[in-house]
């Protein structure tokens, strides 16, 4: 039901009550929570202590201006460079997608990490929050390399989760900090930002990520907060029946619902499966205000866990592993230590 932040390096007393909580259902990490492959090992085994069944652990390792776990992983470049190579060499930018998602994956499964919040599907037409975090701005490109995305990250052993539905991409605000509204009606956004959601999810993908944007000409509320973005369009047009998470309840955006408990409620009445509370400081307010609901199903966590996973030492002595990295230097990234 809930998937929650902590506080620091290592589980607090407070950090170990919630994860106990049966309204919590994994955890999310930051840059906040790392400071060595060492430090993370530890603190992912002590969140392991405190569930036996299944708890994805999960951050945003999608490369560029947004990756958690730095000292000692891969520097992943932005997204954007792949989408750059696509207009010089599909084939090629095809083949990086893949690269890009194995050994970001594979790195986080060699941590015991089950899920990065990745491939971002939203079309690079300017957003301050999307900018380089993106593919590119023609939707058919973006459905080809999120689809490679997959591939890659599949045979890592991780699921996908496609985010910002319904796209986030081709407006100007950045939800961290401001409402954000986008005018275009559905037959508009069906021939645009929704055309990658509805390929990837034809290739698979385990999961998606709601945007805390409103869409008035179709719903007066925000994606993740409408039955009509979730359930109508979603699940019933485009047939999807994977885990739908929330976006952070802590972001400015999310706060046209009220307070904790009218948000955490708004996203589970609307159908999202999973809600997203990254600030320690809200956790207590979103459990209490959940107490009573049915958890999500153990079936739709199992999806999220990752299913392949070695050693470190294995990852970097396999050959494949520095051939990708290389690759990926020579794009923009950096090799792992």
């Amino acid at each position: 039901m809930l998937v929650i932040g902590l506080e620091g390096l290592e589980l607090t007393v407070a950090d170990r009550r919630r994860l106990r909580a049966r309204e919590v259902s994994g955890a999310i990490l930051f840059s906040r929570n790392f400071a060595s492959r060492q430090q993370l090992g530890e603190l992912v085994a002590a969140i392991r202590a405190e569930r036996d069944e299944p708890f994805p652990i999960c951050v945003d390792q999608e490369g560029g201006p947004v990756q958690r776990f730095r000292e000692g992983f891969t520097r992943l470049p932005p997204l954007a460079r792949i989408g750059e190579l696509h207009e010089r060499d599909p084939a090629a930018a095809v083949r990086m997608a893949e690269m890009h998602a194995w050994v970001m994956a594979s790195e986080l499964r060699a941590n015991d990490v089950d899920l990065s919040f990745a491939p971002v599907v939203d079309l690079a037409r300017g957003n301050r929050a999307i900018g380089e975090r993106a593919f590119h701005a023609d939707p058919g490109v973006v459905s080809e390399l999120g689809a490679a995305y997959l591939r890659g990250m599949r045979l890592a052993g991780m699921a996908a989760t496609l985010k910002h539905f319904p796209g986030h991409g081709s407006i100007a605000e950045d939800t961290h900090f401001d409402a954000a509204t986008d005018p275009r009606d559905l037959e508009v956004l069906r021939a645009t930002d929704l055309i990658p959601f509805a390929d990837d999810f034809e290739a698979g993908a385990e999961a998606v990520m709601l945007a805390h944007v409103t869409y008035p000409a179709v719903d007066a509320l925000p994606a993740g907060y409408s039955k009509v973005w979730i359930q109508d369009v979603l699940r019933h047009e485009l047939g999807f029946d994977g885990v739908v998470f929330s976006d952070d309840i802590g972001m400015a955006a999310a706060e046209s619902a009220g307070g904790v408990n009218a948000r955490v409620n708004a996203h589970l009445d609307a159908g999202c499966d999973l809600v997203l509370v990254c600030a320690p400081s809200l956790a207590d307010e979103a459990i209490q205000s959940v107490r009573g609901r049915d958890p999500c199903a153990p079936e739709r966590v199992r999806k999220l866990c990752g299913a392949v996973a070695g050693t470190w030492q294995s990852l970097m002595d396999n050959p494949q592993h520095a051939s990708f990295v290389a690759a990926l230097r020579e794009l923009g990234g950096e090799r792992a230590t």
